[in-house]
């Protein structure tokens, strides 16, 4: 059998719940039977070796082991120590509410049901034995024991279907987590794929044509700075507005593609790198803190992370005057947040905040949906927040 997971785990109290309710029922009933103190003993002595032994072993075999080994010396345990109690007194037969249901915890339906009907026949079986066939008891006990072994049988079934279902359950939610997980992973790699496809052809259609056209005219105005000055000025100021316009379109490029930090590391790891980068180039203390597990995110969306990670932090360096910065990267209510704070000299509320760096922040922070809001004052210190959805 599978480890008793998902919903079986959850309820399995109310198994132990009944335990203890017949077992402490069953041994009050012996304890007060009217049978001499040598059967009593040893009724009892049965028993409380059977709650000993279930809460020592037994429990832990029935929710955690697989071993069919452990499960087969659990059963002869379990048919020993009834069989001897209820031979000592019937009145021991009490405790087959809870040994029955335990042998189909330990064993399939089959040897279940086998095992089951052969004690509850123990007690028909030991009135006769200690009273002939002449005990008054048998004819109610003997139609009484059919119907409990019917029960039994139907209980058993009931109960060994739920046991398999929970386990088919919690091996199928497993493989749907996995599954997920592999999805996850192959959309990135398709995304990262289809993006190097995508700069590929840009490259090939703008860029490179850009600096073909730049080596063609290096090489006119070479062979014409000796015959043909006016050509070759016109030629370089061609060729310089070439490579201007070849520089503008890279940075549109660099703007639109997944950082190379991401397509090499995670999302966090990218972070923090950025913030490793500007200890060592700033000499700023940089504490950079992260939850454990954040939620998986598309790759615009980590892009837009990233992105405002290092704006923040370039900020810091370039205007704040801090000595001290921190990053944190949390997970809240469905999103993820980016928060940079430093402790430098802020900004007044009445001058212009948003640069060209911000501008673009917040146009990408939009794009996916997200917030971004910065504060501070002229006392010191600014804080960037930066919310996307996960």
């Amino acid at each position: 059998m599978s480890s008793l997971d998902d919903a079986w785990e959850r309820s399995y109290w109310v198994w132990e719940v009944l335990f203890a309710v017949v077992y402490v029922a069953t041994a009050l009933l012996v304890l007060f039977d009217d049978v001499s103190l040598a059967e009593k003993v040893v009724a009892e002595t049965a028993l409380a070796a059977l709650l000993i032994g279930f809460f020592v072993a037994g429990r832990r075999i029935v929710r955690t082991d697989d071993n069919p080994v452990p499960r087969t010396v659990a059963t002869g345990v379990l048919v020993v120590l009834v069989a001897t109690a209820i031979f000592s007194d019937t009145t021991a037969s009490f405790i087959l509410f809870m040994a029955c249901p335990m042998l189909f915890m330990l064993q399939e339906i089959r040897p279940g049901i086998v095992l089951t009907t052969a004690l509850i026949l123990l007690d028909p079986v030991a009135a006769v034995v200690r009273s002939g066939w002449e005990n008054p008891s048998l004819p109610i006990l003997l139609p009484m024991t059919a119907i409990l072994v019917v029960f039994s049988v139907l209980a058993g079934k009931f109960t060994t279907d739920v046991i398999k279902q929970s386990a088919a359950r919690a091996e199928l939610i497993r493989q749907l987590e996995d599954s997920q997980a592999e999805v996850s992973r192959l959309s990135r790699e398709a995304g990262t794929a289809a993006e190097r496809e995508r700069l590929a052809r840009e490259i090939h259609d703008t860029l490179a044509q850009g600096f073909t056209s730049i080596v063609t005219l290096t090489q006119a105005i070479e062979s014409e700075l000796d015959t043909d000055v006016a050509a070759a000025r016109r030629h370089l100021a061609l060729a310089s507005t070439t490579a201007r316009e070849n520089l503008a379109e890279a940075r549109a490029m660099v703007a639109a593609l997944a950082p190379s930090d991401l397509t090499a590391g995670t999302l966090t790891e990218a972070v923090r790198r950025a913030a490793e980068r500007l200890a060592d180039e700033a000499g700023l203390r940089v504490e950079y803190e992260v939850d454990d597990a954040l939620p998986p995110l598309a790759t615009a969306t980590e892009v837009v992370l990233l992105r405002g990670a290092q704006e923040a932090l370039a900020n810091v360096r370039k205007h704040s005057g801090a000595e001290s910065v921190l990053v944190r990267l949390s997970a809240v209510d469905g999103t993820v947040r980016l928060r940079v704070r430093d402790d430098g000299c802020g900004f007044s509320p009445d001058a212009p905040t948003e640069g060209f760096g911000l501008r673009g922040m917040r146009s990408r922070v939009e794009q996916v949906g997200g917030r971004l809001s910065l504060r501070g004052d002229a006392s010191g210190g600014t804080e960037l927040e930066l919310e996307v959805p996960a």
